[in-house]
């Protein structure tokens, strides 16, 4: 079969093999109970993976910018010519193993130890730890959700919360994956000659060296969500990494699972490309639907023809949605692998019965429209709303996932998953928007990942969708129905509203009244300034190192 090189290049051994090779470098203090996560051992692997592959991983970033170069010069994006017959030839990824057969319900959090706890004891198929959107970086917050994820595989972990109620492991807790941060972002706490460390590397190096053989010794692997991939050689270089891994580990390969997101617009283009790359370790995709309208958004923000109209009126229903989930279920089951559909992330109403229903109800739509289309498995972001998940794919369902069973959809064209979306920009929009936005860069600059608004639990996904929007409503003057072009002086003002609210609901500490300024500065800087922000972390990251550490665990 010809067909390009996917599976990266030959893994490179270290230089300096002759002389001891140069350690990594802690940057920070931890207190004692976490100085076991930064073990010699941990931090040897970790300096292996980087010795290896930081270089390709700075090349593969590189690289990111052809994407939008060639759609800046007016090409259209399209499958690969390149590797059509790969795509055209029959093969299959490796089979799940067995604790990832069923995968109806799947509940994603961040990694504090009443989260975890909770998660694990959700009645949930999995539960995703997440060290990326649902997890502000800070340094203490990432060691520490380290440890917890030790005590955890280890079922060791409590929590007793401050009004004595002890909280512990249930005797069938879900299955453990675990989300590292995306291959865009640095851990700068841990450096190597001098120079930040991959935080991909950081979170999936220390949890697999304190985990991995923990984890087959009991039955199950060490299980990962890959984020923001936007080419097959980054799922190449992942391969490689686990390869490295495994072998450190003296594990068989294959050990490794690697469930991607695909929530990027350039990954829509190279499913089967991206599964091939991982094979052996793939345990299929996932649609990240909220990153992948702001991947649209981001890489089409020079075209005055692709504004997307409100977020809240963009269902997966929407035709380009529907056409990337459905083409994502066809890719996966075609190759053998599952297909998870995207987040719920409404919380339980429990003051307002009519409205509680009116948001069960909408879940429940959405899920019976994911396993209509053929997802094996969905995503929640709380435990109220997994026996809901649960039984809609149980009653959708005939066994534990739909791979052999439903086909797909054939046929999906680029045209269709380019098919921007119309409709009006309402005023309830902006302030919607500026509302999500401004209150959870509050919380993430207090160390605060996942943060319940308006009945909803966000992420980082929702401020990125947010203020690329605004970005774009600004920078075209978008007409906001029944009322003018939408001004960036009109969003400042909605922004002062929406902080002298935040402000008049809490007591004011010196840590909030800075995070609400630093939230308020960031946000307008990424609405109204004239060079559209890569991702918002990248832009603020350096603003945690402010703060007071922001332990939320």
């Amino acid at each position: 079969m010809s067909a390009p090189k996917l599976r990266g290049d030959p893994i490179p051994e270290p230089s300096g093999r002759s002389s001891e090779p140069e350690p990594v470098r802690v940057a920070a203090g931890v207190p004692d109970d976490l100085a076991a996560v930064l073990s010699s051992e941990a931090l040897d692997l970790v300096g292996e993976l980087v010795r290896r592959f930081g270089a390709r991983r700075r090349t593969l970033l590189a690289a990111r910018a052809r994407f939008r170069e060639a759609i800046v010069a007016g090409h259209r994006p399209n499958f690969l010519e390149e590797s059509r017959s790969l795509r055209e030839a029959d093969w299959r990824v490796a089979p799940p193993p067995p604790d990832l057969v069923d995968r109806r319900v799947e509940i994603t959090g961040p990694v504090d130890r009443k989260t975890i706890i909770n998660a694990l004891n959700s009645g949930a198929s999995a539960f995703m730890a997440d060290f990326e959107d649902a997890h502000s970086p800070t340094w203490l917050g990432t060691v520490r959700g380290q440890a917890n994820l030790r005590d955890a595989v280890r079922r060791t972990i409590a929590w007793t919360s401050p009004d004595g109620r002890e909280y512990r492991l249930g005797p069938t807790p879900a299955t453990l994956l675990v989300r590292p941060r995306g291959w865009h972002l640095e851990e700068r706490h841990l450096t190597l000659a001098g120079e930040p460390l991959p935080a991909s590397l950081v979170d999936f190096g220390l949890f697999f060296a304190h985990n991995a053989r923990e984890l087959v010794a009991r039955g199950t692997g060490p299980y990962v969500y890959l984020p923001k991939l936007e080419h097959f050689g980054e799922a190449g270089l992942w391969d490689d990494v686990f390869d490295v891994a495994e072998r450190w580990a003296g594990l068989p390969r294959g050990s490794v699972r690697a469930t991607v997101l695909i929530e990027t617009l350039p990954a829509v283009f190279e499913m089967d490309e991206i599964l091939f790359a991982l094979k052996d370790h793939s345990a299929g995709l996932n649609c990240g639907r909220w990153d992948y309208i702001f991947s649209f958004i981001k890489q089409f923000r020079d075209d005055p023809q692709a504004v997307f109209p409100d977020r809240a009126l963009l269902p997966m229903t929407t035709p380009f949605l529907d056409a990337y989930s459905r083409l994502l279920v066809t890719t996966c089951h075609r190759r053998g692998a599952h297909a998870i559909g995207g987040m719920a992330a409404q919380i339980p109403i429990k003051d307002d019965p009519a409205a509680n229903a009116a948001a069960l109800a909408q879940v429940r739509a959405d899920k019976e429209r994911e396993v209509a289309v053929g997802h094996d498995g969905t995503w929640v972001a709380h435990p109220g709303l997994v026996p809901v998940a649960r039984e809609v794919f149980a009653r959708g369902m005939s066994g534990p996932n739909q791979v052999a069973s439903h086909p797909g959809t054939p046929g999906i064209r680029a045209d269709q998953l380019l098919r921007v979306p119309t409709g009006p920009v309402r005023a309830s929009g902006v302030r919607t928007n500026v509302r999500a936005a401004l209150r959870y860069l509050d919380a993430w600059l207090r160390g605060i990942g996942c943060v319940p608004i308006d009945h909803r639990m966000e992420d980082a996904a929702t401020v990125e969708i947010a203020r690329a929007q605004l970005w774009q409503w600004v920078r075209y003057a978008v007409p906001v129905e029944g009322h003018g072009p939408l001004r960036a002086e009109t969003v400042r003002a909605i922004l002062a509203e929406e902080a002298f609210a935040l402000r008049s609901e809490r007591p004011e500490t010196a840590a909030t009244v800075a995070s609400l300024a630093g939230a308020s500065v960031v946000l307008d800087e990424l609405v109204t300034g004239a060079t559209f922000v890569e991702f918002f972390p990248l832009h603020c990251y350096a603003m945690l190192d402010r703060e007071n550490g922001g332990e939320n665990a």
